[in-house]
């Protein structure tokens, strides 16, 4: 089941600006955030010191000081502009409407997250994999397959089954969504357990759209 948002819909449930679910799911893993402190930290100080040796001798310097500043606040405003570019890739869409339909099937799938390069006890330099759990629902109503939603592995996810109701937005190029663009995260009223990699939606109003449109 397909009910098509009205005008400006997709704008209210999909923000702009980083909501504090998408801040913390753009802040990354601890090895992630630590990469951002160390950029910030290294960036900004380099940066400060060039603006001070420059202050009084160069129309340079107080330009330095505001990329310093803007550096220390790295940690701050770089998961603020991921959210904000995810968020884009899923508004620019011409075409998006309320899906209602079954778990058709899950499974679960091996994911590497990241790759490095570790000495080893004989100081060779060998791969190492860092793996996650990924839990793949397939989606369908009536009309057929729909698409999958993809996340990671969590224990409150156990009590997901097959034929569950699940509710998402559909984007898509065409308005007779006879291609299907992408998919947000899902609602599972049943459970009342949210489900994705990422928030896309303002999942408060999406439960609300949901009561007025489906009952």
């Amino acid at each position: 089941m397909l009910i098509p948002l009205k005008p400006g819909e997709l704008l209210r449930l999909i923000p702009a600006v980083a909501t504090g679910p998408q801040f913390t799911a753009c802040s990354g893993d601890p090895r992630k955030l630590l990469q951002r402190v160390l950029i910030s930290v290294i960036g900004g100080v380099i940066a400060l010191l060039i603006s001070q040796t420059l202050l009084f001798r160069s129309q340079a310097g107080p330009v330095f000081l505001v990329v310093g500043f803007v550096f220390l606040l790295y940690v701050l405003w770089g998961p603020i502009l991921e959210a904000g570019r995810r968020n884009a890739v899923l508004r620019r869409y011409p075409a998006a409407a309320i899906f209602e339909g079954v778990v058709a099937d899950q499974f679960r799938r091996e994911v590497v997250e990241n790759r490095r390069e570790q000495a080893n006890r004989q100081g060779r330099l060998e791969l190492v994999e860092n793996r996650r759990t990924w839990l793949c629902l397939e989606l369908e109503d009536e009309d057929g397959y729909l698409g999958q939603i993809r996340f990671p592995l969590e224990k409150k996810h156990d009590k997901i089954r097959r034929g569950m109701v699940i509710r998402c937005l559909v984007l898509s190029e065409r308005k007779d969504f006879s291609r299907i663009g992408a998919l947000s995260d899902g609602w599972l009223p049943q459970l009342k357990q949210w489900v994705g990699d990422y928030p896309y939606l303002l999942r408060p109003a999406f439960e609300e759209l949901c009561l007025r449109r489906l009952g």
